[in-house]
């Protein structure tokens, strides 16, 4: 694993992990949190060709994604901005044209690798159930805090939606480590896919009241 870029949390962000909706003015340094925590995702590593460029592609990534999806209210981070659940509501999940456009930006730093990445975007896509449900596009917690329960935390107050509405719960994760983490709240392995010359995907899904 490499080494993720050094950060000193401030008092905050060690200390009040109590949960709230995350506001555009978060998006900033929620961006620079998501880049830090998905820094070894084999996802951005496969996107992106050297530290340099994945810290600041991440970073370009993940505000955009925040700026499109802060606007549907279901986005969860901690009075210290500890890390962020990026939720997209029923029907919304859909990269649209707008956003497509927006994260330009981000996936022009993939370099040579961009047709490579388009292609993995659309295999996702492809794979994406087409029911009802709420998607969780992202989900981080600041490298010197995880462990903590933070993404947990951040997590509930969806889930906890999901189980009173009736309505299931969708993700994709790189990280088969993480597959034990999120079928502690209810998630399974529906399908394993493999990216375009890079890493497997593992899909989960998630029944209403599942646990």
């Amino acid at each position: 694993m490499r080494a993720r870029p050094s950060a000193k949390p401030s008092p905050s962000l060690v200390e009040d992990h109590r949960v709230r909706r995350a506001t555009s003015a978060d998006s900033e340094t929620l961006s620079d949190v998501l880049a830090r925590a998905f820094f070894d995702d084999p996802v951005l590593e496969w996107m992106y060709r050297g530290d340099r460029a994945r810290m600041r592609g991440g970073r370009s990534f993940f505000r955009r994604r925040l700026d499109d999806l802060l606007r549907d209210e279901d986005v969860f981070t901690t009075e210290g901005l500890a890390g962020a659940a990026v939720w997209a509501p029923p029907d919304r999940w859909h990269v649209e044209l707008a956003q497509q456009l927006r994260l330009t930006h981000a996936l022009a730093l993939t370099g040579t690798r961009l047709p490579r990445v388009y292609a993995g975007f659309n295999l996702i896509e492809r794979k994406h159930r087409s029911e009802p449900h709420y998607y969780l596009a992202v989900l981080g917690t600041d490298p010197l805090l995880q462990g903590r329960g933070v993404g947990s935390a951040v997590l509930r107050p969806i889930l906890e939606r999901c189980d009173r509405d009736g309505v299931p719960a969708y993700l994709e994760t790189a990280k088969e480590r993480n597959i034990a983490f999120y079928a502690r709240h209810g998630f399974r392995v529906t399908e394993q896919i493999q990216l375009p010359k890079g890493p497997p995907m593992w899909l989960m899904w998630r029944d209403p009241g599942a646990r």
